[in-house]
């Protein structure tokens, strides 16, 4: 994919059936080879994004204006096209992976299984290119990981893994959804510095969905602040503090600093006018 425009969403909306109001409405923005943070709250709609781009909402309407990957629209993409879409050419990392890796298959064997699924190659090809992998996210021996089972291995290996997976077929845009909350803060460090070196390297996308400001604001490019559904805000992540809308700006109040006061944090009041106010830019 050679156009440095990967993505498109115009005027996207979602709406879980049998609900009554849409769990996003009229969210837009594009992405290039870049990293793009999409924050909020829980239940603010950024993982269900995230999860849209790919088609993975048996259970929803997706509608919108445009919603491109490369040369592709993905709202008239059938099945059978996005099965060659997902994993070769956009990935997603989910947030656990105790809940994404199969419990009684051996990790290696999963990362190998998701190169052949793409790639026509034999088994020993898929062997060496999975070890290779588990190599290039730093895993130690990983000859040995590759014969254990997902219990055997810490959360942080286990996130490795999933990375390792997620980026073997050299995709070019991958999403990942909160990929560091359920690791300790040295662990966390490393799994981005590999993601960073990784995006970097290879020159792909990267849409990072988290609830952490700090982490976006040292990690990403650009930052969509979402609430209730909807875009409220976007910026460039080193212009997070001179954030403009009261959402983010009550968001960034709301986080404790060591060395700060002791006092209490303030409190967000939320405002119906939020709903319907215009999205805020630079």
């Amino acid at each position: 994919m050679s156009d440095d425009r990967l993505l498109e969403v115009e005027d996207l909306s979602i709406h879980y059936r049998g609900t009554p109001e849409p769990a996003v409405r009229h969210v837009s923005f594009t992405l290039g080879r870049e990293r793009l943070g999409i924050v909020g709250e829980s239940g603010s709609g950024k993982s269900t994004v995230g999860r849209a781009l790919l088609k993975l909402l048996p259970t929803a309407d997706i509608t919108a204006k445009h919603m491109r990957f490369g040369q592709t629209d993905l709202l008239a993409a059938s099945e059978r096209a996005m099965l060659k879409i997902r994993g070769a050419h956009m990935s997603m990392i989910l947030q656990d992976p105790k809940f994404s890796l199969n419990p009684i298959q051996r990790c290696g064997d999963q990362v190998a299984e998701a190169f052949r699924t793409h790639v026509h190659c034999s088994k020993a090809d898929a062997h060496a290119k999975a070890i290779a992998m588990l190599e290039a996210v730093q895993i130690r021996d990983p000859e040995r990981v590759y014969e254990l089972y997902p219990h055997e291995v810490s959360g942080g290996m286990g996130q490795r893994i999933m990375i390792a997976m997620m980026l073997l077929t050299d995709p070019d845009l991958v999403i990942a959804d909160e990929p560091t909350s359920a690791l300790d803060v040295t662990v966390r460090l490393q799994v981005l510095k590999i993601l960073d070196d990784l995006v970097r390297e290879k020159g792909i996308g990267l849409i990072m969905i988290s609830h952490d400001l700090n982490l976006v604001r040292n990690f990403c490019d650009r930052v969509l602040i979402m609430y209730a559904g909807r875009v409220v805000e976007t910026l460039a992540a080193a212009d997070l503090d001179r954030a403009q809308h009261p959402y983010t700006r009550g968001l960034l109040a709301a986080q404790p600093r060591i060395g700060g006061a002791r006092t209490p944090l303030p409190v967000l009041h939320r405002q119906n006018s939020w709903l319907d106010a215009e999205e805020m830019r630079p």
